[in-house]
């Protein structure tokens, strides 16, 4: 009995998980650039106990007695389908439809130095940094990379925001030439690789690549030259891809997936309970 207590509480905690990942999922269907987000279950440590010697029956199922211990999530995966498209007619506004592609953005972290994490809310500001200099920022205030992974600031006497075919973000002054910036944009062949921050707004490379067989160079591609290819979209926006009636259906499942597994514990206890009495 205590076994099967074991075991209900195991994957209850591991259903919450999954029930904390739906929450995010609906807490962000309005959330431009954000990727749903799916738990996948996979079972834990089982025992083995063969027993079938003298069982001679053809059977499809592995022979045998499997006794678990519970489920656990194996992976959380990003839905990386592509969101649909708000138009805003804003110039600093830009929706990527390039599969798998993220535009870099400069976050400081814990220590204050500044890590690279990636995005594909592209809704950006400019912000004063210091007199007659202005720096591009998201909605959030970080710093927004250029292909070379420097933030990008210019004069504050800008007239205009237009971009190239190549995606290159080009300013215009009221007084002197044009200036163009490459917006740094990184196409990332290993998404399920990255690990999520701040909710699922950002993600980032993990700490422990090495312990999971990877390199940089196998996660992420930098687009920059003259030749890079880069699905953008000037004065729009992508909106999250979470499909809010589908969430709903996992909510339900999920809450039903809890509730046996609590009435498990219950009837384990109810069954401990009248042993002890027989005794």
């Amino acid at each position: 009995m205590l076994r099967t207590m074991v075991t209900a509480t195991n994957t209850l905690s591991q259903i919450q998980h999954q029930l904390d990942t739906i929450s995010s999922n609906i807490a962000n269907s309005n959330t431009h650039g954000y990727k749903a987000q799916q738990a996948n279950f996979s079972e834990m440590l089982y025992q083995q106990f063969d027993n079938d010697k003298f069982d001679k029956t053809l059977r499809q199922s592995p022979v045998g007695i499997r006794y678990g211990v519970g489920a656990q999530i194996g992976q959380i995966q990003a839905n990386q389908a592509q969101g649909s498209i708000q138009m805003t007619e804003r110039d600093l506004d830009f929706a990527l439809t390039g599969k798998n592609q993220y535009f870099n953005i400069l976050m400081q972290d814990e220590t204050g130095a500044a890590q690279t994490v990636y995005t594909r809310n592209g809704s950006f500001y400019v912000t004063p940094t210091e007199p007659g200099i202005v720096s591009l920022v998201n909605s959030d205030g970080h710093a927004v990379a250029d292909s070379n992974g420097q933030p990008i600031t210019f004069p504050d006497d800008v007239k205009q925001f237009t971009m190239d075919a190549d995606g290159s973000l080009v300013v215009n002054y009221a007084n002197g030439p044009a200036q163009t910036f490459q917006l740094g944009i990184t196409a990332l062949q290993k998404p399920q690789v990255m690990e999520q921050i701040q909710g699922g707004t950002y993600i980032g490379l993990p700490n422990n690549l090495d312990e999971l067989g990877y390199t940089e160079e196998n996660i992420l591609t930098n687009l920059q030259g003259a030749n890079r290819q880069v699905g953008i979209q000037k004065g729009a926006l992508e909106m999250s891809n979470v499909d809010v009636s589908q969430e709903m259906t996992s909510l339900i499942q999920a809450q039903r997936s809890y509730q046996f597994n609590t009435r498990a514990v219950t009837i384990a206890d109810q069954m401990l309970g009248l042993i002890t009495g027989i005794r």
